[in-house]
């Protein structure tokens, strides 16, 4: 799911063509209707309750364990959980195991995959589908996955077929486009994840990145760069990520080894006041860089739910401290700005970029975009304002992160806006004129994290920490074959560990001061990093709550540099 005007590009040819077969309905693979049909199959509801009470268990000790909601999902839940999995169970192609980014359209990206991904991982530790079912899936999309066909042998293609699993155009035809960096920053999140929580699937997971080669994806000063085709059919390179969705992607990468320090930096960055609150944004230049920066809620959110806003190396912290600090800070802003605006006008708002039925099929729902809070934008930066909506996942995404009225509010005005045997619908227009009558693979797969963090908490649980040496770091590619795919030889290190330092680094500059944090109480490093403060400037955060502390004052920060 690009984060850009390539996404809206196959947004736009698949509603289109959705339009053309309006009324089909693509039946369930025989394989996964005999899954559910046994009774040695299927999960009865007392073993549902048990398999979640199971599964709690071991990550849910006894008292508050993580912020947000939490405890065993209410009956009601479930039921929202079980009708998020039905999307799935009617989008999955038998041939490929993909499922479909929108329900009748047999077509997909990383980023939409990955949501599946995110499904399967819910929905096996809700106890919705059993181990079998699951292993099966999982086995089966990892094999597709490990069989695609890369994009001029580089990275997986921004866009696949799921019925053939070839790569496509965006009309779905034969043919190629470029690769996403944010799509495969995603997709390499929730590899991360399935090989920690279930380390008999380490090897596959990591089978499908050891045939991937990284050499232009990643530079020498850790920016990511996505690709396309230019001009004589000839590969094109271009920085990509902006604010929120760049910083989550660089943690999928640096997961797996990679150093993508300046993708996880926050510069160029400042702050727009909206309704009295400091909203983060970034400040480069559309004009200039060909690529809009839209200030949108879903990349706080998964950096919420899977990795607690954390960084990457972080398997000492419990989930009250989150030791990427300033991102927990900015998320705050995010959500308290939302709150804000139902306050003054009585709108219930929960924006992100979603799609829409009919013209221009899919909007960026921005809290800020080209000078202008509130501003719904199509991909051609058309003003849309009757398409903006609360996105389901949003505001469910919102309501497991913080426990508040508001996000109480959102939860019901969401809760029971779906089909059970389709899943959620996309979002509820603002101007009360319905819902958006589209059921997507990244919102139902959304939709599952929420409530799985719910039940236990962030998601990323790093359990395999020494089986990462396995087929990734020293499995049976020769030196000479990863160094012709740039790939990593050694996890990522903590800078300068407190027992041997010896680095030659530059000394680190924070992003925030700690007057600046206005919403989280800040740690400063020399407490908490296991690693020479010196070198890592950056506060954690802990005690985050949505009314600004008395005890801060806010100081206005200069225009960060960076980039």
């Amino acid at each position: 799911m690009t984060k850009n005007l390539s996404r809206a590009g196959l947004v736009v040819a698949v509603i289109v063509a959705l339009s053309i077969l309006a009324g089909i309905v693509i039946s369930k693979p025989s394989w996964y209707r005999g899954l559910i049909e046994g009774n040695d199959r299927n999960t009865s509801e007392s073993n549902q309750a048990e398999n979640i009470k199971d599964t709690q268990g071991s990550a849910m000790p006894a008292g508050n364990s993580h912020p947000g909601r939490q405890g065993a999902l209410t009956p009601r839940e479930m039921e929202m959980a079980k009708a998020a999995w039905q999307y799935f169970v009617a989008a999955t192609q038998e041939n490929t195991g993909l499922a479909n980014a929108v329900l009748n359209y047999p077509s997909t990206t990383l980023w939409d995959t990955a949501s599946y991904i995110a499904a399967l991982v819910s929905a096996r530790e809700l106890g919705i589908i059993d181990k079998r079912e699951f292993d099966l899936r999982t086995l089966k999309l990892l094999g597709t996955l490990q069989g695609f066909n890369l994009f001029r042998g580089e990275l997986p293609n921004k866009v696949y077929n799921t019925k053939t699993g070839e790569k496509v155009n965006y009309e779905n035809k034969p043919g190629e486009v470029g690769y996403s960096a944010l799509d495969i920053g995603r997709m390499m999140v929730w590899l991360y994840i399935l090989k920690q929580r279930y380390p008999y699937l380490a090897n596959s997971a990591d089978g499908v990145m050891l045939r991937w080669k990284f050499c232009n994806v990643v530079d020498a000063n850790g920016k990511l760069y996505g690709a396309g085709i230019g001009a004589n059919n000839q590969t094109k390179y271009h920085q990509e990520g902006r604010l929120g969705y760049e910083e989550y992607a660089a943690k999928g990468f640096a997961l797996w080894g990679f150093d993508t320090r300046r993708a996880s930096e926050a510069g160029p960055f400042d702050f727009i006041d909206i309704l009295g609150i400091k909203v983060p944004y970034d400040t480069r230049d559309p004009r200039v860089y060909k690529t809009q920066n839209y200030v949108l809620t879903e990349s706080y959110l998964l950096d919420g739910l899977e990795l607690n806003w954390d960084l990457p190396d972080d398997n000492y912290s419990d989930p009250f401290l989150h030791t990427d600090g300033w991102r927990a800070e900015f998320a705050q802003r995010i959500y308290v700005v939302q709150e804000k605006r139902f306050e003054k006008t009585g709108i219930l708002t929960a924006r992100s970029e979603h799609q829409v039925k009919g013209d221009p099929f899919f909007v960026y729902d921005s809290i800020y975009a080209s000078g202008y809070p509130w501003n719904t934008l199509s991909p051609k930066e058309e003003y849309v304002p009757e398409r903006a909506a609360v996105a389901i996942k949003g505001a469910l995404g919102m309501w497991a992160l913080w426990n508040t009225e508001y996000t109480s509010k959102l939860f019901d005005s969401v809760a029971e806006v779906y089909t059970p045997e389709k899943g959620f619908y996309e979002g509820v227009y603002e101007n009360g004129s319905g819902f958006i009558p589209l059921h997507t693979a990244n919102n139902n797969g959304v939709v599952l994290e929420a409530l799985l963090y719910k039940a236990q908490g962030p998601i990323l649980q790093q359990k395999n920490i020494s089986q990462d040496t396995q087929a990734w770091y020293e499995g049976s590619l020769v030196d000479e074959q990863r160094e012709q795919r740039c790939l990593p030889k050694q996890p990522l290190e903590i800078a300068c560990s407190k027992s041997n330092c010896r680095c030659e680094r530059e000394e680190a500059q924070a992003t925030l001061k700690l007057e600046e944090y206005l919403y989280c109480e800040p740690v400063p490093s020399d407490g908490w990093y296991p690693g020479d403060a010196l070198l890592h400037k950056e506060p954690a955060a802990r005690n985050c709550q949505v009314e600004e502390p008395k005890s801060f004052k806010l100081v206005t920060p200069l225009r960060r540099q960076g980039h």
